[in-house]
């Protein structure tokens, strides 16, 4: 008989909801240890970053909380950093990590998670979207970059579809725009979760920790496997008119269908066929795609540092380095027709 414990590992796994589940498989020793600063705090360790300033926005039948690393007046633009199902803001620092070291840094707890706590009615991504253009403007951002993980993804396409002036850059990290963007055996693992399944787990426990209502934990669980239940979408016609530039991150072992990530590539402007045509860019291009190799969507988590040196250049509009050696100068612009201007 399949154990309670094994019955985690085998539905969640396929789900990917929550890095802090991978203290529980073996031969997860390295994500342990690039683990959620919760866990850290929890074991006695010292977390790497800490916040200058912390907080609750008013939204929408409760309050969100948030953590900021660095001076949001640097002038620099902030990254607003949105997690996955089940975690915290505390669970991305991993991630968020090398950039604060560049540019001030929000971490929100989603409604019903972390710090932020329990709210009347269903989890939608769009309230959730309507709560981080909130913490935004009890910060007094005009606007922000944003980082989404898995659900924080989703949310953050629907948030710079439904608060554009809000919204710069999207780096969308192993996320979907739409239900069906998942494998259909990752849905299917979905369908099967049940909130008895999470008794006893690290996430309980980090849910423990941080909630103030400590006791509705089942009544989470069953809220969050709701929300992913629900028939979300955010249309093609929303995505393609998103304003600013996108990149999208996914591992090549993800629960996010290969064929969807390509998909959101080209409705954010990716392929670019004259580029391709041409054999080199001539400017920063408007969408990014970065498929990790032997990555799933758990082990993208243990992926901060290349991470962070594929998307910082697409932060900062930085230009394509140029080819050297055999193909040096192939990529520079045509040199202008004679003509009277020109001899």
């Amino acid at each position: 008989m399949m154990t309670r414990a094994k019955a985690y590992r085998r539905i969640l796994a396929a789900v990917t909801i929550s890095l802090t589940l991978a203290g529980c498989e073996a031969g997860s020793q390295n994500l342990a240890q690039n683990s959620v600063a919760g866990a850290n705090e929890t074991s006695g360790q010292t977390r790497a970053l800490s916040p200058t300033r912390t907080g609750y926005a008013e939204v929408e039948g409760g309050r969100i909380h948030y953590q900021v690393y660095g001076d949001l007046d640097s002038g620099k633009t902030p990254l607003l950093v949105l997690h996955g199902s089940f975690m915290s803001g505390d669970t991305m620092e991993p991630i968020f990590g090398p950039f604060a070291a560049g540019r001030p840094v929000i971490a929100i707890d989603a409604r019903g998670h972390g710090r932020s706590g329990e709210t009347p009615g269903p989890i939608t991504y769009e309230l959730m979207a309507d709560d981080a253009a909130a913490v935004l403007a009890a910060l007094n951002v005009p606007s922000a970059d944003v980082l989404g993980y898995s659900m924080g993804a989703t949310t953050a396409l629907f948030m710079a579809s439904r608060h554009p002036d809000r919204v710069g850059k999207q780096i969308i990290l192993a996320g979907t725009s739409r239900r069906d963007g998942w494998y259909p055996e990752v849905l299917q693992a979905m369908a099967q979760a049940t909130p008895a399944m999470f008794a006893g787990s690290p996430i309980e426990a980090e849910y423990r920790r941080l909630s103030p209502n400590p006791d509705q934990f089942a009544t989470f669980v069953s809220e969050v496997l709701a929300l992913e239940e629900q028939d979300y979408a955010a249309s093609d016609e929303a995505v393609r008119a998103i304003d600013d530039k996108t990149m999208i991150i996914v591992g090549d072992a993800d629960g996010v269908a290969l064929e969807h990530a390509i998909e959101l590539f080209k409705l954010r402007g990716g392929g670019d066929r004259e580029a391709a045509a041409r054999g080199f860019l001539t400017g920063a291009p408007r969408a990014r795609l970065a498929i990790l190799p032997a990555t799933s969507h758990i082990g993208i988590m243990a992926e901060a540092e290349r991470i962070a040196e594929l998307a910082t250049p697409f932060l900062d509009d930085r230009l394509p380095p140029r080819a050297t050696g055999f193909f040096e100068g192939m990529d520079a612009p045509p040199a202008p027709a004679p003509g009277p201007g020109n001899r």
